[in-house]
């Protein structure tokens, strides 16, 4: 009987996890091999060179720049984006002020708030980089001309070809384009905690501070911690990318300022017809983004809680 059993779950699984090895693990097993190759991309001709582009990554400056800046964006992008998205979600649906026949409501006008922070989800991400690069435009872009009229000029700048600003532009799109996701995630978590829990910390005279911490957390900590894997992987990968390529000079510059690990992997195979070289750089984002999953997981494990 057993037997017949796995024979059964065997026969559910065995296609899709077929189709995940070919489609998913293989390609990663053949860019590991690549690594070890000077493979060009342009011909099947290659031989292998052993440590030659690893060695030759660690050399890089340009390799080390993206690196620190794809780190930053793991690091920062996720804390503002789902503290943001959390802030907005809890008053949404639990931080407003008790109303007529509910003790526990969202802020007024949440339903409208909740089509505004969701908009920019609408949206391509192409559209969004276009967007803000127009905005970002010193000479006429929609930024200068508001600090302009509201009498802030020594605040303009050109945003995008200084140095010093133009990754904190970038991010400050990522997060714009990013927190309606989470904010709906978030929302959708809220919805699904009793409110008698919120009901009877109100009878016992808890704020807004205190509900939050107390309860909407640690109930909603598990998706809190699935979004905080999510966002690390969007800010690694393919939101980075899209972003900064469209919208920099170069892209990547001013003088590699805004340069990230996606982007260079990109340039080096495409652009720079080093296909060898580009899948090291790739394994390089692969540990740095299993490290990040890993380390969210271990250090965000807690107790489940059951409601």
């Amino acid at each position: 009987m057993q037997h017949g059993k796995y024979r059964f779950i065997a026969g559910f699984l065995i296609v899709p996890l077929t189709i995940y090895a070919l489609f998913v693990i293989w390609p990663f097993v053949q860019s590991i091999f690549y690594s070890f190759t000077d493979w060009t991309g342009l011909s099947p001709e290659f031989s292998l060179v052993g440590f030659d582009n690893y060695a030759r990554m660690f050399g890089d400056g340009t390799f080390w720049k993206a690196l620190q800046h794809s780190v930053t964006f793991v690091l920062l992008l996720p804390v503002v984006t789902l503290g943001l998205a959390l802030f907005f979600a809890f008053m949404i649906n639990v931080g407003g002020r008790r109303r007529k026949g509910a003790a526990i409501a969202g802020v007024r006008g949440s339903s409208f708030y909740k089509i505004v922070y969701f908009f920019p989800q609408v949206l391509s991400i192409a559209i969004v980089a276009l967007l803000f690069r127009f905005a970002y435009n010193p000479n006429s872009g929609a930024l200068n001309s508001a600090l302009g009229i509201l009498g802030l000029d020594g605040l303009q700048s050109n945003w995008l070809g200084d140095p010093n600003l133009a990754l904190w532009c970038v991010m400050a799109v990522i997060v714009w384009s990013t927190t309606g996701f989470f904010v709906v995630l978030f929302s959708a978590g809220m919805a699904s905690i009793p409110k008698d829990y919120y009901e009877a910390a109100l009878l016992d005279g808890a704020g807004r501070f205190t509900t939050f911490f107390r309860i909407t957390l640690p109930l909603l900590w598990d998706t809190v911690q699935s979004g905080w894997i999510y966002m690390g992987i969007l800010a690694l990968g393919a939101e980075s990318f899209a972003i900064v390529h469209i919208m920099t000079v170069g892209p990547g510059g001013p003088a590699d300022s805004t340069t990230v690990l996606p982007l260079l992997v990109y340039q080096k195979a495409f652009v720079g017809g080093q296909a060898a070289y580009a899948t090291t750089i790739g394994v390089a984002l692969l540990i740095v983004t299993l490290a990040f999953a890993a380390l969210v997981s271990r250090v965000g494990r807690r107790e489940r809680l059951e409601f």
